[in-house]
């Protein structure tokens, strides 16, 4: 099998191909490296099996040779990486997501889609299902983000639709993991980054805002499954084990035994009160669930971001 992943630098993207690589496939990685970074891949070097082509998915890219899979996780991910880069990220979610599409239809390769919660933006639907519309600001500052993989999604199934490609798309929930990036403004890396630090722990709002966290090796797993199931529309995959933003940050204050204080800042604007994903699509069609709890998955993430504190000190 020969598996195409862009963005396969980033965070989620590098430990797919991982993945992809221990089943046994041939990955070739692409990568613009925005916000990716080679460190990830440096493990592979060697690897007679991948590869890595320095491109903007934005243009079209050519590849010799058959394709079985593409899977499209090129763009940034963070609030503070798509606020930097606005056009980037409306690109790479319309003309990144069509390239990729036309490039799976032109091999008959399957695509898998990598969306987001954010799609059901401020949500008034508690916890969302996949048939929820969503709560979106289409001219907001997260705009950018959520309507560029709203529209990623509306395309993905008109290629399913009309031109009959054998496509996926998974709407994914905050993760978490080794090789996040200790500056991408996600409130995981912030908080433990600040604690390691011993600086104050941000917290916005009065911390009563609620996400759910997944680690990386389980949702990895749910995107393998679904990209060998037959089935088409979206599948949320996230722990729906939901905490209050104050209360992990007490978390994180415990497990680093840090003495740092909080302090509370403005909620940014749009910011989700609350993010819980309903797994049952997910249960039902992939035979999946998260297995790693919350402590397990921070004392993994813990030690990773001590030796890049440790580096930078």
């Amino acid at each position: 099998m020969r598996t195409i992943i862009t963005g396969g630098a980033g965070f989620l993207g590098s430990h797919l191909c991982d993945r992809f690589l221990a089943e046994g496939h041939e990955v070739v990685c692409v990568d613009n490296l925005i916000t990716g970074r080679t460190s990830n891949l440096a493990h592979l070097r060697d690897n007679q099996r991948f590869s890595f082509i320095h491109h903007d998915i934005c243009h079209a890219l050519e590849i010799e040779g058959e394709v079985d899979n593409i899977l499209h996780f090129a763009s940034p991910a963070s609030p503070i990486d798509y606020l930097r880069h606005p056009i980037p990220t409306l690109k790479v979610g319309s003309l990144g997501t069509h390239n990729s599409l036309g490039l799976a239809k032109f091999k008959q390769a399957r695509f898998l889609l990598a969306s987001t919660s954010e799609v059901y933006g401020d949500p008034e639907q508690h916890p969302q299902r996949e048939d929820y519309w969503g709560h979106v600001n289409p001219i907001g500052v997260r705009g950018v983000y959520d309507e560029a993989k709203r529209f990623a999604e509306a395309i993905t199934m008109a290629y399913h639709r009309f031109h009959g490609v054998n496509t996926r798309i998974v709407r994914i929930f905050n993760t978490y993991g080794e090789r996040m990036r200790l500056d991408d403004g996600r409130v995981l890396p912030n908080l433990m980054g600040q604690a390691l630090r011993a600086e104050p722990l941000t917290v916005y709002g009065d911390g009563s805002q609620t996400r759910s966290f997944c680690y990386v090796s389980d949702l990895v797993d749910g995107i393998y499954r679904l990209l060998l199931a037959d089935f088409h529309e979206p599948v949320n995959l996230g722990n729906p084990n939901e905490v209050s933003i104050l209360d992990f940050a007490q978390e994180i204050l415990e497990l680093t035994g840090s003495a740092s204080e909080l302090v509370f800042k403005p909620l940014p604007q749009d910011d989700p009160k609350v993010r819980r994903p309903d797994i049952d699509r997910a249960r039902r069609v992939l035979g999946w669930e998260p297995k790693i709890d919350r402590h397990e998955g921070l004392s993994r993430t813990l030690k990773y971001f001590r030796a890049r504190v440790a580096d930078n000190a």
